[in-house]
Parts: structure tokens; C-alpha cells; sequence
């Protein structure tokens, strides 16, 4: 019995030094979040904001649509395949999938959802506190699959994305009468902050260390927010891209805050908020040669159903947007994004 369990221990010892030089320093990518990050999650669940049909994901391997709001691939799965991982990031209620394909990366996000969980009733979507619910599930499937010691290795080295925010301003608090009669901007800006910080101590009181927190986009510059300034002559929305930037912030302040009162945590604050207006304000020198309107339909409004396959308005060409629907980037946006968040903020979990 004594040589028995002492072979087993050994075993698991190899196992993990075996996955240690597999993967370097991150073994798995995990990420919680809405649309930006969302790979498929909302295919299976009762909602009307889905992606899966034609046109989205007609760049993507084999052209199929796969529920990510984009032609292609999003940035957690070029993140992904930049840490030498696997090339996409499979969303944990896609049942073509199993826990041998989770093990090294796992995706929660659901398109629509944010901090606020009035956010996620407006479309029946995923609430925030739900992801991470189901990454409790996952981390026992884990364990089952990988053994306790291994498994924990995994989540502890792992890294967590996550990507959320936008929809509590633009489809909550200046759409709807509940948030902004209850909350100032600011107040609820520090509401949502709020519950950004206790989603990633609840995330690190079960393990995770290493952690990325994404800002808010200019958002006053998606197509759809140009649209609704037609009068204005159809411009970035600037009171909204100062209240993502304030938002940003906060953001800042509470990753900082973190990082001194959780032993251990390594947590970055991934902002992709100066290199996607970068983009907007210099679209030819990335290659691009439309920033103000979307590649799907007319450009101005369409998303989700609206973005269909029989509307004659879409571009031939998505590689020549920045955006591909009215509030999501195309592949190469999400590409060039997410490479610069590599080199930058998630440069430190490389090596």
C-alpha cells in the first residue's frame, strides 16, 4: 500500500512538472464577462441577443457562426494563442465541448450582461453572479478530472480575463428610468466598482491570482452611439467617452487598492480604451478605412438579428472596419487589441 500511494504521488508530481513546461507560467485562460468576451454562451440560453447565424463568424475557422459577436475571433482568443495555449477559448455552455477542452481554457461571458444585475434582465441574459457560479461547477469538474493537487495548480496559475461594463451605461442606466433616477453618474460608477471588487476577491478567495480587469471602451464612439447623434452630425459621443474614461479610473484606483490587500494577487488593469480610439481617430494607419459605421447592414444600428444575412448592405470586405455591427469590433480590431494588451499590461504573465 506504502508503494502504491508513493507511486501515485510521484505520478502527480510528474503530471504537474509536466504541465508546468507545458504551458510556462499560465496554464489556462478563464474569462468571465458580455459580448466583447462572450465566445457562445448566450446560444444556450433563452435570450434574443444571440450571434449564432450568418453573417457572424463568417471569417472565423470554416466560416461558421459560433455566438461571438464578431466575423471572426474576439481578443480572449487571441490572447489565448498568444500565450501558446490553443487558438480559441470555447464558452463553458457549448455542449460539443467537455472538461478536456476546459482544462486549458473556459470561457462564462454572456453577450449583454454587466456588473449591475438590472443590466442582465433588460435582454434575460446571464448575470454576472452566474458566471461565477458556473466557474464553481467547473473548478470541481476540474478537480475530478485532474486531481486535486493539478487541478489546483491550474486554477492558481491561471489566467482570468475579464471584460464588462458597457452595457450598464448604454443599455441600462441612459436607456432606462430605475438606475438613473436612483444614482448620479458618479454614484453609480462607484456602485459598479463596488461589485467589480467583490467579484475579484470572491475570484481570489477561490484560488485565482492572476487576474485582468478590462475598462470601458470609448463608447460614445460605437456606431450605434454615432447614430443617435445624427443631429450632432454623427460624432463620438464625448460626454459618454469621459464617463468611460472616469469609469477607467475608478477602475484603476480599485485594482491598486487590490493589490495591497490581497496577499499574492497580481491584478492589471487592461485598458483598451486609448488604442481602440486610436484606431478611430487613425484608421488608415492601422489599415482601415471606415471607422464611423459598421461593416454589418448600413453600419448605423444593426446587431445581433438586425445584422442578417439577407440584408444587402454588408461590406465584402470586414478587414476595412474597425467595427463589424454597431457595437462590436471586427477580427482585425479585436486583433490588434488584444495584441497590444499583451504587450503591454499582460506582458508580466508571459514569461
Amino acid at each position: 500500500m506504502a508503494y502504491k500511494a508513493l507511486h501515485w504521488f510521484l505520478l502527480a508530481h510528474l503530471l504537474l512538472l509536466q504541465i508546468a513546461n507545458t504551458y510556462a507560467r499560465v496554464p489556462a485562460i478563464i474569462v468571465f464577462g458580455d459580448s466583447t468576451v462572450d465566445s457562445g454562451n448566450n446560444n444556450q440560453i433563452s435570450t434574443l441577443l444571440k450571434s449564432n447565424f450568418e453573417p457572424y463568424g463568417r471569417d472565423f475557422f470554416g466560416g461558421q457562426p459560433t455566438g461571438r459577436f464578431s466575423n471572426g475571433r474576439i481578443p480572449t482568443d487571441f490572447v489565448s494563442e498568444a500565450f501558446g495555449i490553443k487558438p480559441i477559448i470555447p464558452a463553458y455552455l457549448d455542449p460539443t465541448y467537455d472538461i478536456r477542452e476546459f482544462a486549458t481554457g473556459v470561457c462564462f461571458a454572456s453577450a449583454g450582461t454587466g456588473y449591475d444585475n438590472a443590466t442582465s434582465d433588460v435582454l434575460s441574459v446571464m448575470p454576472f453572479w452566474k458566471e461565477l457560479e458556473y466557474y464553481k461547477e467547473y473548478q470541481q469538474d476540474l478537480r475530478e478530472y485532474l486531481g486535486n493537487e493539478i487541478a489546483n495548480f491550474v486554477l492558481g496559475e491561471a489566467l482570468y480575463l475579464i471584460s464588462i461594463g458597457t452595457n450598464d451605461f448604454l443599455e441600462n442606466y441612459y436607456v432606462l428610468p430605475q438606475r438613473s433616477s436612483q444614482f448620479s453618474v458618479e454614484e453609480y460608477q462607484n456602485f459598479l466598482a463596488g461589485i467589480a471588487g467583490n467579484f475579484i476577491t470572491e475570484l481570489y478567495n477561490l484560488g485565482a491570482r492572476k487576474i485582468s480587469i478590462s475598462g470601458l471602451p470609448p463608447m460614445g464612439c460605437l456606431p450605434l452611439e454615432r447614430t443617435t447623434n445624427i443631429l450632432s452630425g454623427g460624432v463620438c459621443k464625448e460626454e459618454r467617452n469621459a464617463v468611460a474614461k472616469d469609469f477607467n479610473e475608478k477602475l484603476k484606483g480599485l485594482t491598486a487598492d487590490l493589490n495591497k490587500q490581497l496577499p499574492g494577487i497580481r491584478l492589471v488593469l487592461s485598458n483598451p480604451y486609448d488604442i481602440l480610439l486610436e484606431m478611430i481617430q487613425n484608421p488608415e494607419f492601422f489599415g482601415f478605412e471606415d471607422a464611423a459605421i459598421a461593416c454589418c447592414g448600413t453600419g448605423l444600428f444593426e446587431m445581433s438579428y438586425l445584422c442578417s444575412k439577407i440584408n444587402p448592405f454588408t461590406c465584402s470586405d470586414a478587414n476595412k472596419y474597425i467595427f463589424w455591427d454597431s457595437f462590436h469590433p471586427t477580427e482585425k480590431t479585436n486583433g490588434i487589441i488584444a495584441d497590444h494588451l499583451v504587450k503591454s499590461t499582460l506582458a508580466e504573465f508571459l514569461w
